[in-house]
């Protein structure tokens, strides 16, 4: 096919390569120059999808092409991804550290770089070692010397690109390659149908001694759609090559190209030998190859020199072009890649969060710590104490009062529960609020796990004190309830009643003693005995009786303040790290949905390898 070089086209006609678009009603064949339109101004987008730069899969040019967006737009499941990624990020500022997120941070620019740009071009860039001949291979495929080859090393000092259509600037311009270094293939040029949309990088070698030749092939592999693999007989299982590209990139395998190249130099059998034993270095990299119809690396052999397999290489990256999903394909990749990096920060170790057992052993905790326990046993004295003041004999409470008046120190009935000791429970509170956060951060990834711990502290500041206010509060409440119940009147009516009969009976038989009443000794006694006898046994019939009002009284104070330090730790304690678990879970499900253990929809693409969560 004839060149179209010095802006004309196959009719002769010129026109000014600053325009934005091409003169209306030109007929497709006349479009496919190299002066169709400046790099800068060529169109894309997402309509361009089905439809190539200047024509289809089939290479025909579609009247509105030139009118499209340059960008397209990442659709499907990859789009989900990308949207969780974003999310999980912006839930993780303040739980990680901007280096452990600058990786992912990295992919959502490049991915918002890419899809700025043409999505009806696929870079991809030639990478190989010193003399494994990846010169002699960009320029056989771009069919013309573009690229310098020769004994002198390092030949390729700087990014080299061959673009086969127009519109592409925007991605050279990212790959940060000068104007200078940007060419056109000789055979074909734009109406190459076989590479149409590929631009071809040739990279300086990756084990250049000049460093700044290392740094540009890092800079560059970073941002290209795919990448093809030189190795030549000699460096095909170099360490450094494997070690520090291969491997790392084994997920990249489906926009992988390794080429065997020099095989002209390999007698009978040897290039077989050779290629075998390259698939086996690949596969011990982990990077899966696309055999028999599988998705993963394309491994050929060839001879650049001679010729040998490049059409067939020019064949397979022609039709690896044309799919145009190299660009989706490498970013899928690489959001693969930054979740394998983020799993350790964002995957636990079993089951996480509070059991109901947890909670409640933290709230006995609390209720042991502010002495709900003893409070309900002085509750229970404090009730059986009234019953015997209301339903004792008057003889008895008597006695009693005499007891307390005679004996010092003894002013009160009983002394006050003894109160724990400031220090000691704000020790104890100290401890369950330890304890509670350690349970709630076991199994988490560590930043995760100290963020539980650091809400569960900021929590315990002024729990202690809460607490003793609620005790105080509760138990100025229950000095203020009634601690008698309803039959108490009743009892205390027969006791007075048993006082009065011994009274009557005294009197009575002190009348007769006296003479004022007739004798007869036995009505009185009987009368005294009554009350005498009945005054004890009505109030061992009352303690009996409050026995179990006076326990459920106890209970029930303790129950209240038990309460009361559950719900004071549960709104200090309890929801914030619970809120921190519900952080961790939303992250959890975004971080499931950036590593694609969902099951995959429609449109997604086939084979991509999926990072589950344990």
């Amino acid at each position: 096919m004839t060149a179209i070089t010095d802006g004309q086209n196959e009719t002769g006609d010129r026109w000014d390569d600053g325009l934005i678009a091409r003169r209306a009603g030109e007929p497709p064949e006349a479009g496919g120059g190299a002066g169709a339109a400046t790099e800068e101004e060529a169109g894309g987008g997402a309509g361009a999808a089905a439809e190539g730069a200047g024509g289809g899969l089939d290479g025909s040019h579609q009247a509105g092409d030139d009118h499209l967006p340059i960008g397209g737009t990442y659709g499907g499941p990859l789009r989900d991804r990308l949207n969780a990624l974003r999310e999980l990020l912006g839930l993780s500022q303040t739980r990680l550290d901007g280096k452990t997120l600058a990786e992912a941070g990295r992919v959502l620019d490049e991915a918002a770089a890419r899809q700025r740009l043409s999505s009806r071009h696929t870079v991809v860039a030639i990478a190989g070692a010193t003399g494994s001949g990846k010169s002699t291979l960009f320029n056989a495929l771009a069919g013309v010397r573009i690229a310098e080859t020769g004994l002198r090393r390092p030949t390729t000092s700087a990014p080299i690109a061959c673009t086969w259509s127009e519109g592409a600037a925007g991605l050279l311009d990212r790959l940060a390659i000068p104007g200078r270094l940007r060419r056109k293939p000789l055979a074909g040029g734009d109406g190459d149908e076989q590479l149409h949309g590929l631009v071809l990088v040739d990279l300086p070698d990756h084990d250049s001694a000049v460093v700044r030749h290392r740094e540009q092939v890092d800079r560059v592999l970073e941002l290209v759609d795919a990448v093809i693999w030189v190795v030549d007989p000699e460096k095909y299982a170099d360490a450094a090559l494997h070690e520090r590209y291969l491997r790392p990139l084994a997920g990249h395998a489906e926009i992988t190209f390794v080429v065997l190249n020099q095989i002209d130099r390999l007698p009978g059998e040897a290039a077989d030998q050779v290629l075998d034993d390259l698939r086996r270095l690949l596969d011990e990299d982990g990077m899966a190859l696309g055999e028999h119809g599988d998705p993963g690396a394309t491994v050929l052999a060839v001879s650049a020199l001679t010729g040998e397999g490049v059409g067939e290489l020019r064949e397979m990256v022609g039709v690896f072009v044309r799919a145009r999903s190299a660009a989706a394909r490498r970013l899928s990749a690489d959001v693969d890649a930054a979740a394998a990096k983020l799993r350790p920060v964002y995957v636990a170790d079993g089951r996480t969060g509070l059991d109901e057992r947890a909670r409640e052993d933290f709230s006995a905790r609390l209720a042991e710590a502010i002495g709900a326990t003893a409070a309900g046993e002085a509750a229970e004295r404090e009730w059986r104490r009234n019953a015997g003041r209301a339903c004792g004999t008057p003889w008895l409470r008597l006695w009693r009062w005499y007891e307390r008046k005679r004996m010092p120190g003894a002013a009160s009935a009983e002394p006050p529960a003894p109160t724990e000791e400031e220090p000691t429970a704000r020790q104890r509170v100290e401890q369950a609020v330890r304890t509670v956060a350690e349970e709630a951060a076991r199994g988490l990834p560590a930043p995760w796990a100290q963020a539980v711990r650091e809400a569960a502290a900021r929590g315990a500041d002024g729990l202690a004190e809460a607490l003793d206010e609620l005790a105080a509060r509760e138990a100025a409440e229950t000095r203020g309830r009634p601690l008698r119940p309803a039959w108490w009147p009743a009892a205390v009516l027969a006791q007075a009643s048993m006082t009065l009969l011994q009274i009557f009976g005294g009197l009575w038989l002190v009348g007769q003693i006296v003479g004022v009443l007739e004798p007869g000794l036995i009505p009185p006694v009987l009368v005294m005995l009554g009350g005498i006898v009945g005054g004890p046994l009505v109030e061992w019939a009352c303690a009996a009786a409050t026995k179990g009002p006076a326990q459920r009284y106890g209970q029930d104070a303790q129950r209240r303040l038990h309460e009361a330090a559950a719900g004071c730790g549960r709104a200090k304690v309890l929801d914030p790290v619970a809120a921190e678990l519900m952080r961790y879970r939303e992250v959890r499900e975004q971080y499931a949905a950036v590593s694609g253990s969902a099951k995959p929809g429609p449109g997604a693409v086939p084979g991509r390898a999926r990072t589950r969560i344990g």
